[in-house]
């Protein structure tokens, strides 16, 4: 008689999520003696951090993207998987997607964040905000659209309306589009119209804090305020929007009312949680934040259910002095190796103490020569803050070939001052100027807002 031996399952981990955090989770169980299976509704981790480059024609979406299957294919024990997860079941362990099931025994959940409106959802057709390559790409549209619209337009006041633009929330992404668009306006498209004067453009950065960079301290915002206004943007704080309609911005400042007549408006101003949060919280009764996020305990778990980890944007992890993590990359990456040494250690009954963050400081472009860097105890701004940003941007890249054509687009770039992305492209209905009943000039699709408050 012969026994039979029972061959056991690996641990199967599943990744929802190919962010930082979830391929970096990936990446560290590689040699692991588990089974992961990575799921993203796209095939491609994406560097959001310079999609603001993609949207002003610094690089093509190619150049900070890289295929999930080929960042993993080394991983024999790594299993790529297109697909969109509809709901989670924490007490069967399962997750299901768009067609299918998938059982679990750890789920790692990485799903990001969207654009928040503040509840004025109609503004996101007129107000694009930044988080995927469409959005970039439908940015990018608007902006060099306005350019070849003004450069048609014959009456004055529609020609400065299309050479307005508006970007709505000073943060990172809000100072680093401003900054991009004054590079393209005051220089690398100054010669290449005949009918318009581009550094007559007009770029107006609305944030409702009372300095711009709010996370950065108040004298590093006074810095990328100055470097900005030398830029040509017009920074207006503790200034709030409260309509957009028919191409007009109010902002309210105090008690002034202002309307800014502007063809292109561009939203910066604030993220949500995406759906994934409220699935969880549903099934797991896990407490989420006023954005949608979730609250994890001190291992990036959900309490209650240890084996169902949060991470990146879409966890709210409260430090001990009582404020929650930023949604950056260094963050979410950490997270990721952090959470796939926890589920070795418990599968050889070891134990891991709490997450700690490593702060590496903050980084934050403005324009050519001109960033500011946070790094605790060391504050810098200007040239050298600069050249820090740009090595630590190309260093995060996934792939050495995505490294290595970046830094030569920016070299070319840096001395030639050209942008070399500055297509225009979409649906064959896209892009395309007409002439309204008015007379006026419009992009196609002509959307016409209405939001009252």
């Amino acid at each position: 008689m012969t026994n039979k031996v029972e061959q056991q399952s690996p641990h199967h981990v599943v990744i929802v999520g190919g962010g930082f955090g979830g391929l970096h989770a990936a990446l560290s169980l590689g040699d692991a003696p588990v089974k992961v299976t990575l799921i993203d509704k796209r095939n491609f981790h994406l560097f959001q951090p310079l999609l603001y480059q993609v949207a002003t024609g610094g690089l093509s979406p190619a150049e900070i993207s890289s295929p999930l299957r080929s960042i993993l294919n080394k991983q024999q024990n790594t299993t790529v998987l297109m697909g969109e997860v509809q709901d989670v079941d924490p007490h069967q362990q399962k997750i299901f997607l768009n067609k299918g099931e998938i059982n679990y025994d750890t789920l790692i959940v990485a799903t990001g964040v969207s654009h928040h409106y503040f509840g004025n959802e109609q503004w996101a057709p007129t107000a694009p905000g930044l988080k995927t390559v469409e959005d970039a790409l439908e940015m990018r549209r608007r902006i060099f659209m306005a350019f070849e619209a003004a450069e048609k337009e014959h009456d004055v006041e529609k020609r400065r309306a299309w050479l307005t633009f508006v970007i709505v929330g000073g943060g990172p992404t809000g100072v680093e589009l401003a900054g991009a668009i004054s590079e393209l306006a005051y220089s690398t498209l100054k010669r290449d119209f005949r009918n318009i004067n581009t550094a007559e453009t007009r770029i107006v950065l609305v944030e409702g804090m009372d300095r711009v960079l709010p996370p950065y301290s108040p004298d590093l915002s006074a810095k990328a305020e100055e470097s900005l206004v030398k830029l040509g943007v017009e920074v207006q704080t503790k200034a709030l929007v409260t309509n957009i309609e028919d191409n007009i911005v109010t902002v309210r400042q105090g008690e002034e009312i202002q309307k800014i007549e502007a063809r292109t408006v561009l939203w910066a101003a604030g993220v949500k949680a995406s759906v994934m949060g409220t699935i969880l919280a549903g099934h797991t009764g896990a407490e989420l934040d006023r954005v949608g996020r979730v609250m994890v305990e001190q291992d990036l778990s959900i309490k209650g259910y240890p084996q169902i980890f949060v991470l990146g944007d879409l966890a709210n992890f409260t430090k001990p002095d009582g404020k929650p993590l930023a949604g950056v990359a260094p963050v979410a990456t950490q997270e990721g190796k952090y959470v796939a040494d926890l589920i070795v250690k418990r599968l050889e009954g070891k134990t891991s103490p709490a997450f700690e963050y490593d702060d590496v400081g903050s980084l934050s472009v403005i324009g050519r020569h001109s960033a500011v860097a946070d790094f605790g105890k060391v504050k810098m701004s200007g040239f050298f803050a600069w050249l820090i940003w740009v090595f630590v941007h190309i260093y995060y890249l996934i792939e050495f070939d995505n490294k290595l054509v970046v830094f030569i687009q920016w070299t070319w770039s840096y001395f030639t001052r050209k942008r070399g992305a500055r297509l225009i492209t979409g649906d064959e209905s896209l892009g395309q100027i007409g002439v309204d009943e008015k007379g006026d000039y419009f992009i196609s699709p002509k959307i016409k807002v209405s939001a009252k408050v």
